[in-house]
C-alpha cells in the first residue's frame, strides 16, 4: 500500500511552511522521506538538487549530516542524555570534521540566538521542555542545513511554550537562513505559517497562503486564502466542510463559466437519500455495513478502497 500517491509539493528556498492532516494521511511518511530516513519507492523527490530516490547509502548519510536538520516530537530523542547542550550541538560539527574552535563558536552562537545560551552546560535532564526543544533546534542547525524539518515539535508543550517554540523556528528561518517545514496538529502553529499544506489520503488537498497587508488607515493585518490543489492528473480534493452541507457525493456537475469553473451538486445524486460517511462511522460495525449495502443496492459494480 502506498502512503503517498499523487502528492505534489514545491517549496522555495527561504520558505516557512506547515503540513497538516489527519492521522494516517501521510505526513510522517513525507517527513521521513525528506529527512533521508526512508527512501521513496516511486515518484521523484529532489531537495536542493539531491535526488533522494537515486542516492546510495553513503550519499544518504552525507545528506542527513549536511543538507537537512530534523527535530523530532519527543524532546528526549533529539539530544544525547549524557552530553550537555553545548556538546550536543558540537557533535554533528565534529562528525563533519569542523575545527574545534569553530565548533565552539558556532554552538555558542546557535544556543544564544535561540534563547538557551544559559543551558550550554546543562544536560537534557536539567532542562525544561521549552529549553530541550530549543536546544534540539540548535543541534539540528549545527551543520548549517539548507532545510529544517520539524515533526510535531509542539506536541508535548503547553500553548504558551508552543508559541515560544514557533518563534524559535521563525528565528531559524529568518535569521539563520533555513527553509523550514513543520508537520503539526496544532492549529495555533499552522495558522501562523506563511503557507499551510493540507494532506488527505496521501495527496495534497489544499494550500492556505497568508500575506501581511496594510489597509488605507495604515493598520497591519494578515489575509489568508485557501486554495484547492490541482495535481498533475487534474484531480482536486474539495474540503469536506464545503461538500457535506451540499450533500455532494459520487458526482458533481461542472460548468465552464467566464474566468472560472463552477462546481455544483449533481441534482439526481443530491436528491437521493444518503447516509454520510461520518454517520456510518458512528454506527456499530454490523449496522454500518448494512447502511453501506443499502447505499449500493441495485448497483451493477461496486469498487471501494
Amino acid at each position: 500500500m502506498q502512503a503517498l500517491q499523487g502528492l505534489d509539493l514545491l517549496m522555495q528556498r527561504g520558505e516557512l511552511a506547515a503540513v497538516v492532516g489527519a492521522s494516517g494521511s501521510g505526513k510522517s511518511t513525507l517527513l521521513n522521506i525528506l529527512a533521508g530516513l526512508d527512501a521513496p519507492t516511486a515518484g521523484s523527490v529532489h531537495v536542493t538538487g539531491h535526488d533522494l530516490a537515486a542516492m546510495s547509502a553513503r550519499e544518504r548519510l552525507a545528506y542527513r549530516r549536511a543538507t537537512v536538520g530534523f527535530v523530532r516530537q519527543q524532546a528526549a530523542r533529539n539530544l544525547l542524555p549524557y552530553l550537555t547542550a553545548r556538546q550536543n550541538v558540537m557533535l554533528p560539527m565534529q562528525l563533519a570534521g569542523m575545527r574545534r574552535s569553530r565548533r565552539a563558536a558556532r554552538a555558542a552562537n546557535l544556543l544564544g540566538v535561540l534563547g538557551v545560551g544559559h543551558c550550554a552546560d546543562r544536560r537534557p535532564d536539567q532542562m525544561s521542555g521549552r529549553e530541550l526543544q530549543r536546544a534540539a533546534i540548535a543541534t539540528a542547525l549545527a551543520n548549517e542545513p539548507d532545510v529544517l524539518l520539524a515533526d510535531e515539535p509542539t506536541g508535548e508543550l503547553d500553548s504558551v511554550t508552543a508559541q515560544e517554540l514557533f518563534g524559535a523556528l521563525q528565528t531559524a528561518n529568518s535569521q539563520l537562513g533555513a527553509t523550514v517545514l513543520i508537520v503539526t496538529h496544532d492549529p495555533a502553529v499552522s495558522a501562523q505559517a506563511r503557507r499551510t499544506i493540507a494532506i488527505r489520503n496521501g495527496r495534497t488537498s489544499t494550500e492556505t497562503v497568508r500575506r501581511a497587508t496594510t489597509d488605507e488607515h495604515g493598520n497591519a493585518a494578515v489575509s489568508s486564502v485557501e486554495n484547492a490543489v490541482l495535481d498533475r492528473a487534474g484531480r482536486v480534493q474539495l474540503p469536506a466542510e464545503m461538500t457535506e452541507p451540499l450533500s455532494m457525493r459520487d458526482r458533481m456537475l461542472l460548468r465552464a463559466e467566464p474566468g472560472h469553473i463552477g462546481v455544483w451538486p449533481d441534482a439526481p445524486a443530491a436528491g437521493r437519500r444518503r447516509t454520510r460517511v461520518s454517520e456510518q462511522a458512528a454506527l456499530p460495525a454490523p449496522l454500518a455495513a448494512a447502511r453501506r449495502a443499502a447505499d449500493t443496492a441495485g448497483a451493477m459494480v461496486v469498487i471501494s478502497d
